[in-house]
């Protein structure tokens, strides 16, 4: 089957398609009815966030049919984002996985009429055992709407169905309204890209997050020694090391400069090379890295154009005394999937 990329539209491109015209209708309404979301927000929200954050427990979210898949995701992002939650199916909770739900959690229900008869145990079980309960939901005065403890209310916006039968508007609302309550506790509890990245060890966005600390050589692998050996012996450790340059230090540890392969060769037709002291042919400003940076970071270091003349592939890590801590070579971003 042949696969029809979209392609934006000019501005002097026009189009009456049927069906563009129907797709443009579908996001316009659903793209309205975020706006008035959005403008809708208030002290319930800001409610709905201190009860979570008060929380000793989980944010176990709950939906029937269509709210079930929109809370499936919601729960998803809350939990890669720093606040513990997961998914209960209603009706499997009517039929014992409602001791799932315990004290100090928090339960997050969708119900865009919020009578959805499914959840009707649910709603019983957090109001029996004190479990605080925050609604998503359109109608105010539904069971849902009365029953929590904060209701977070859809405005009346139609759906984008021609029919006004398939839920399309009110699930894109609800699917918004959980991010907006992921990422405004993201914010709140001052969550990074580096807590992120324990939560996402895995695929692309896993090696996106990968620091320098996690690949780099250190220990015995670590070619350095003093600025004062020989260059003899600099060679030695160059080639026990095999990462094809050595980090040299003064007296208290500092880094104080390299010694590359390349060096070396530029080096090798010089007078009494052999009586010189690696400070004497060392490079004095290296380009090094922190163990916290980034690998793409450290790739964009040795990958900088004005230094195109001179190919960089090894980088010294040093800590915030400046002292060597490990050395990344370009070959090990190659094989953690890094080009």
């Amino acid at each position: 089957m042949a696969i029809i990329p979209m392609h934006p539209v000019a501005n002097n491109e026009q189009t009456s398609s049927p069906s563009v015209l129907s797709g443009r209708r579908v996001l316009e309404t659903e793209a309205a009815a975020l706006s008035q979301l959005a403008a809708s927000l208030g002290s319930s929200f800001e409610q709905a966030i201190e009860v979570i954050s008060a929380a000793e427990g989980r944010v176990i979210v709950t939906g029937m049919g269509k709210s079930g898949h929109v809370g499936s995701k919601i729960a998803a992002t809350l939990a890669s984002t720093g606040t513990p939650a997961f998914f209960v199916h209603p009706a499997e909770a009517s039929h014992g996985d409602m001791g799932m739900i315990v004290r100090g959690d928090v339960v997050l229900a969708l119900s865009n009429s919020g009578e959805s008869k499914e959840l009707l145990d649910v709603i019983e079980y957090t109001r029996r055992f004190a479990i605080p309960l925050i609604g998503i939901t359109s109608g105010a005065l539904s069971t849902l709407g009365s029953k929590a403890d904060v209701t977070l209310l859809l405005p009346a916006c139609p759906e984008a169905c021609p029919n006004g039968l398939a839920p399309t508007t009110s699930t894109t609302m609800s699917l918004a309204l959980g991010d907006a309550l992921a990422i405004t506790l993201l914010e709140r509890k001052g969550f990074t890209a580096k807590d992120f990245k324990i939560y996402h060890p895995g695929g692309k966005l896993g090696q996106q997050l990968m620091r320098v600390s996690e690949i780099m050589h250190t220990g015995d692998k670590l070619p350095v020694a003093s600025e004062n050996i020989s260059v003899r012996e600099a060679v030695d450790i160059i080639s026990k090391k095999s990462l094809g340059c050595i980090a040299l230090v003064d007296a208290n540890g500092t880094l104080s400069g390299l010694i590359t392969d390349g060096d070396l060769r530029r080096h090798l037709l010089d007078d009494n090379i052999a009586q010189k002291t690696a400070k004497d042919i060392m490079s004095r400003t290296p380009r090094t890295a922190a163990p916290d940076m980034m690998v793409a970071e450290a790739m964009a270091v040795m990958n900088d154009l004005k230094n195109t003349f001179r190919k960089i592939t090894t980088l010294i890590v040093v800590d915030n005394t400046q002292k060597p801590v490990g050395v990344l070579h370009l070959h090990d971003c190659l094989r953690a999937g890094f080009a």
